[in-house]
């Protein structure tokens, strides 16, 4: 048994009330359980009681034994001065305040019902794909579907915190922030940190003073990725390298080593030359994106403002000094989706939450209810269970209680668990 077990009997009141009384033998009445604090301190906030004869005001702390009081060190914790009631399991030993008064406790173990009980050690102790993938069909459809709302504002405010460091770092300039991330979104799984490093160590606005001069732009992304450092054979990579020497002494730039871009198990479309290459294209295009993202409206719109194709040198190439058959290398739909999903949308939201203009935040959460849903190994597996998404709204919400709640049974402070154990 887990704590948190405890906090869900108090919370909702799942236990016997009958003759409830404190292990000294003070009547006890819950006039109000007190707010449930997910921060450091006791885990229930003003709480209301009336024990005895007298109606106290104050928290309310638990733990499985009550002698975790003193493990934990609470007695020298100012915090738990106001704590006005000991809820445990099992009073292993009796618990007083720094001043050498009693602390009122209330003990847990022969009042919680044996069939929630088994319910919840089944959840807690079973090893199925989800813990309650046998109950997971009764809990109401409504109860479901909120929850997955909810689940989907905590899974972009999670995205969003990274973004809000990246963007303190670069001085509230979300421009550069969003060229930075975009930048991730290139190098797929396999190539985000190496894009990352690319974008940290070349400014988007060197890119922008040269975006009439789509040689100068590739120069720049290819030359700082260090691309361009061995003995190429081709011209148009000797010209790029020609290009890179002038601007790296100008900027006084650093190059990265070439051995931390992986093309290993890569198909050729996805190798990080042809994506740098597609990079510098929309660079090149279009400098301030962040702005033309704010005015866009729908999918299509960001696909025509990212689905750049390839021309020239790399239509006949995947690698410098190798030519293959002639093919269109274009930023397809599918790739779109993914930096619609990963980045956009994150960025839609918390610019809303940033400067309080909810629209943002609306915009984001419907190019998620237009887009097709994400499929992965958890999609499908959801769909094995009848939850089949209709659109990246629902798919990222799924994510959501698979990553965060299911692997971790955490069901007790899922609605779905709570309403099997209700």
């Amino acid at each position: 048994m887990k704590e948190n077990f405890l906090h869900f009997l108090w919370r909702f009141r799942r236990f016997d009330h009958t003759d409830l009384t404190t292990t000294l033998g003070q009547k006890i009445e819950i006039l109000h359980p007190g707010g449930h604090n997910h921060h450091a301190g006791p885990d229930f906030l003003d709480a209301r009681l009336k024990i005895g004869k007298t109606v106290w005001a104050g928290n309310v702390e638990m733990h499985l034994k009550a002698s975790e009081w003193k493990q934990h060190k609470h007695q020298d914790d100012r915090a738990y001065d106001n704590v006005i009631l000991h809820v445990v399991m099992e009073e292993d030993r009796p618990i007083h305040r720094a001043d050498g008064t009693p602390i009122p406790c209330l003990e847990m173990r022969k009042r919680v019902p044996a069939k929630l009980l088994g319910v919840y050690e089944k959840l807690l102790f079973n090893e199925y794909w989800i813990p309650c993938q046998h109950q997971f069909h009764v809990v109401p459809t409504l109860t479901r579907n909120l929850w997955l709302d909810r689940l989907l504002v905590e899974r972009l405010e999670r995205k969003t915190e990274e973004v809000k460091l990246v963007l303190q770092k670069n001085q509230q300039d979300w421009e550069e922030t969003f060229y930075q991330f975009t930048a991730r979104n290139f190098g797929l799984k396999i190539n985000v940190l190496p894009f990352e490093m690319l974008a940290r160590s070349l400014p988007q606005k060197i890119l922008a003073r040269h975006k009439d001069s789509p040689l100068q732009i590739e120069a720049l992304l290819f030359g700082q990725a260090g691309m361009l450092e061995k003995n190429l054979e081709d011209e148009y990579p000797n010209q790029l390298n020609k290009e890179f020497s002038f601007l790296q002494k100008k900027y006084n730039l650093s190059p990265l080593d070439s051995s931390i871009w992986k093309f290993l198990r890569l198909h050729p479309g996805n190798f990080p030359t042809v994506r740098l290459a597609q990079f510098a294209k929309l660079t090149q295009r279009s400098v301030h994106l962040f702005s033309k993202i704010l005015e866009v409206e729908n999918q299509k719109e960001i696909e025509n403002l990212f689905g750049v194709k390839l021309d020239g040198y790399w239509l006949t190439h995947y690698l410098f000094d190798k030519e293959s058959a002639k093919r269109n290398k274009s930023f397809g739909k599918e790739a779109i989706r993914l930096l619609t999903i990963n980045t956009i949308v994150p960025f839609l939201f918390l610019y809303g939450n940033e400067t309080a203009e909810v629209a943002f935040k609306d915009k984001a959460l419907r190019f998620l209810e237009e887009l097709k849903p994400e499929k992965n190994a958890i999609t499908r597996d959801w769909e094995n269970l009848g939850m089949k998404a209709g659109s990246a709204y629902q798919t990222q919400a799924l994510l959501q209680l698979k990553n965060e709640y299911c692997d971790r049974k955490k069901c007790l402070e899922c609605s779905i668990g709570g309403a099997i154990l209700k």
